[in-house]
């Protein structure tokens, strides 16, 4: 795992690949909870998201704990995949993959022709004749794909950091992808050994932190991850089934909040404060798969199902619509614009007016977080329409605003 920085921020997280969401009415409601939709599982999906950019932007290392953002995203993702595998599995697997590639290609090619322009090249990773075999992991990104380690950047809006920050939130994509290529083959075993299966990544990951089990090279990359978050994988899948349901209900309230605290005294026994930022869960594998499990199976627990909104969340069904619309794009695109944010914040204190009588404003981290959403808006608006082409959808500028308007124009030829 790695990560990087960008406002005193760890780049280090992130979010699931979601199906689309729906036009926030109560008509658009009533066909999305026919097709199965759950707007509880929609709203954990944007909180995580809301969470990954402020954490990527501040880097406070309770975040993860008080809302372990990448454990709920890969439940997500194992409930949707565990119900989409009612169809053939090719098929499925195909679907899903498609659905992730054009946003990533997107990516890849603004990221890499900058990067090319700025100079990176063979000669920068002195193995020419690999660079270009390991430009291959930008088309399917089965492993990590490389980055320019130093570029100038763009004087006054993106730091040196840039390709980085790019680069960062890839293993994501990578990790996502593995966990679909290998879903069919999870969900038998769960069918025949449920609590085995659901178990085992933690084992690996126990396996792994003992050094028991070694994780070398390029590969260890992908066992780490498959060991720290594969149980939440798998345990979306097994709420999907029915497993969680056939225990009994004082089960879980019960045994998870164990399983967080042996997280948290590995985490302590790590170096982990929860208040500092020099650590945090994302490097002590363990801790992260025991906390993020715990917290799941909470949430999962939970689960109230709605078809509906709940009346005091629906002022803000247009907010959550838009960010599980857009997920992937949000995911890909935020940590470079919190960077850009954060370097144009900074040139402020060039203006002398402003740096002698409001430091407290330039310091502050608050201006720069709407600076980041802003900039990640702007994101969507520009590379979003390829989740709809990923989709197989006629492309949207902004998700839910042409619906929307439609309506209202029908309104008014029936007034």
């Amino acid at each position: 795992m790695t990560t990087g920085s960008a406002w005193n921020a760890t780049t280090r997280d992130a979010t699931v690949p979601p199906r689309p969401a729906t036009a926030p009415d109560a008509t658009a409601v009533d066909r999305t909870a026919a097709r199965g939709r759950d707007r509880y599982f929609d709203l954990l999906r944007a909180l995580a998201l809301f969470r990954v950019v402020l954490y990527h932007l501040v880097g406070w290392a309770w975040l993860p704990l008080f809302f372990p953002s990448m454990g709920v995203m890969f439940a997500l993702a194992g409930i949707l995949m565990a119900r989409s595998l009612k169809r053939p599995a090719a098929q499925v697997v195909r679907s899903r993959v498609r659905r992730l590639l054009p946003p990533f290609w997107l990516l890849g090619a603004v990221g890499v022709t900058g990067m090319v322009l700025q100079g990176w090249g063979p000669d920068s990773d002195g193995h020419p004749g690999w660079w270009w075999t390991h430009l291959l992991f930008w088309v399917v990104p089965v492993s990590d794909p490389p980055f320019a380690g130093e570029l100038p950047g763009i004087s006054g809006f993106l730091g040196e950091s840039w390709a980085e920050e790019l680069a960062g939130p890839l293993w994501y994509i990578r990790a996502y992808l593995w966990y679909v290529l290998l879903s069919p083959l999870i969900l038998r075993c769960l069918r025949r050994l449920p609590w085995p299966t659901v178990l085992a990544p933690l084992a690996l990951s126990a396996a792994l932190a003992l050094e028991v089990v070694p994780a070398p090279g390029r590969v260890g990359s992908e066992i780490t991850d498959f060991s720290t978050f594969g149980a939440c994988w798998v345990l979306g899948m097994a709420h999907q089934e029915g497993v969680l349901k056939r225990l009994p209900d004082y089960v879980v309230p019960s045994v998870a909040p164990l399983v967080m605290g042996v997280g948290l005294w590995w985490a302590v026994r790590g170096g982990f404060t929860g208040f500092g930022d020099e650590y945090d869960l994302d490097g002590i594998p363990l801790a992260q798969a025991l906390w993020s499990f715990g917290a799941v199976a909470l949430l999962l627990h939970i689960s109230p199902s709605w078809s509906r909104w709940p009346r005091r969340i629906q002022a803000w069904d247009g907010v959550i619509t838009l960010l599980n619309s857009r997920a992937v794009t949000i995911y890909l695109w935020h940590n470079v614009c919190i960077l850009a944010a954060a370097t144009t914040w900074d040139r402020l204190w060039e203006v002398d007016v402003l740096g002698e009588r409001f430091p407290w404003l330039l310091e502050s981290w608050i201006p720069v977080l709407f600076f980041a959403w802003a900039l990640i808006a702007v994101c969507i608006a520009l590379f979003g329409w390829a989740e709809d082409a990923a989709a197989k959808r006629r492309p949207r500028l902004w998700p839910g605003g042409e619906r929307r308007g439609g309506r209202r124009g029908a309104a008014r030829r029936a007034g």
